[in-house]
């Protein structure tokens, strides 16, 4: 990863419009197709995040959705190293080390 390249972590809500149908299922699991065939999970170099959300719009439009809109939240932090791929894993085991030792006090 370039060190201009900032690590992120993103969430995006893509939504088909203007497709004339009541499901837009098909659209969905194509941009699903898109990000799994980059390999990331929503986090990662800011380009390939930024990216996989704009391959997905592409992908969407060619099954026929005249119209995407996207609401996209990114975080990043530069105050300490994550290592690729880590993204929120160490957060969701903090969080569990302090559930386990609230259980604990209460046993």
């Amino acid at each position: 990863m370039p060190a201009s390249d900032l690590y992120a972590v993103a969430d995006f809500c893509l939504i088909p419009m203007g497709t004339g149908e009541s499901s837009v299922a098909e659209h969905i699991a194509e941009c699903h197709r898109i990000l799994e065939k980059s390999g990331l999970t929503f986090k990662g170099p800011w380009s390939e995040v930024s990216k996989a959300i704009h391959d997905c719009h592409v992908a969407v439009h060619a099954k026929g959705a005249p119209r995407v809109a996207t609401d996209i939240r990114i975080g990043t932090r530069v105050d300490r190293d994550t290592p690729v791929g880590d993204g929120n894993n160490h957060k969701v085991k903090r969080v569990e080390e302090i559930l386990a030792r609230d259980k604990a006090a209460v046993s």
